[in-house]
């Protein structure tokens, strides 16, 4: 005789029967992490230290380099990235076109690693020679920022320049060539334009205001996976320590992933930081300072609240 007992008891494992496979597939079977070029991730891949750390988990990790900034998180913004690596600008462009992203970690910068720089024999000196001059950047990267406060700083305004907004490698050949004035850039374009081209800094980022750089996650990631964000950050941290004391190895990773001049790497691996922390109110701090100053321009569609797209890591816990 079938009673309610057996009617409730057959719904109950069939419940749990339906929500078996959705629980088997509570994980992703890969986490995409976008890099660019430079920085330690050519010797963090190496040592497969990622791969080894999800590896027990079932889960792949796929690699995949973007040129700068932007493009890779209009990856994460759609989905096709689940991680990755920028620097202090692009978060901001992001936010205000309402991309689905989260700041997760965080890396301070020495302000060493990108810098305006201009042909060695440039009549140029200092930032207020800038004026009237065609200045080369990356738009929507941390160059744009840097150069739009180190205009502040000189007292100009981003109408006494003309703006030249180029992709490292279309301002590569642009600065060679004497078609732009002077270049805002980051590592290692920026040694690779000081060894090769005997180009001149007139201002490093730590000149200016002092940058930070931020591992971004998309939101539905972040959601979905807390816990392997924050074990991405462990990972990331853990290699940070690492090459902060292993410039050897890092710089012999980078220079052969990428074909770049290994004096060229030595330059730019000698003055990183590549230490991996919380995004904290020091941080937070900085990043507002900079979308309020890209607000003040006009240069994002609206002003954001950076803190609303910050996501809390406790590394202890």
């Amino acid at each position: 005789m079938i009673t309610r007992r057996h009617i409730i008891a057959g719904a109950l494992l069939l419940a749990s029967a339906a929500g078996s496979p959705a629980h088997a597939e509570d994980k992703p079977a890969e986490i995409r992490i976008g890099t660019q070029k430079g920085g330690f991730f050519p010797a963090v891949r190496q040592r497969q230290t990622l791969e080894n750390a999800f590896k027990p988990l079932g889960i792949a990790i796929k690699w995949i380099d973007f040129q700068f900034g932007p493009p890779l998180l209009e990856a994460i913004n759609v989905g096709s990235v689940d991680f990755g690596y920028v620097g202090d600008s692009p978060p901001i462009f992001a936010q205000a076109g309402g991309a689905k992203i989260r700041y997760v970690a965080a890396v301070k910068s020495d302000g060493n690693t990108q810098a305006i720089i201009v042909p060695k024999d440039s009549p140029i000196h200092a930032l207020a020679d800038l004026k009237g001059k065609r200045v080369a950047f990356g738009k929507g990267s941390s160059a744009h920022n840097l150069l739009v406060a180190a205009l502040e700083k000189a007292g100009l305004s981003w109408s006494d320049i003309t703006p030249a907004p180029l992709a490292p490698a279309d301002a590569t050949a642009a600065f060679i060539k004497g078609s732009v004035d002077a270049w805002s850039i980051w590592d290692p374009y920026l040694a690779l334009a000081e060894l090769k081209e005997k180009a001149r800094v007139i201002a490093f980022d730590k000149d200016v205001h002092r940058p930070n750089a931020f591992y971004i996650a998309g939101s539905d990631f972040v959601d979905k996976y807390p816990s392997l964000v924050a074990k991405l950050n462990a990972a990331f941290a853990s290699e940070g320590g690492w090459a902060n004391n292993h410039h050897e190895e890092v710089a012999k990773a980078q220079a052969e992933a990428t074909g770049v001049d290994i004096e060229a790497v030595w330059r730019f691996v000698d003055r990183s930081n590549f230490s991996v922390v919380p995004v904290d109110g020091e941080v937070i701090r900085s990043q507002q300072a900079v979308a309020d100053r890209f607000a003040k321009l006009g240069l994002i569609p609206k002003p954001v609240n950076v803190s609303d797209i910050v996501w809390k890591w406790n590394p202890g816990s």
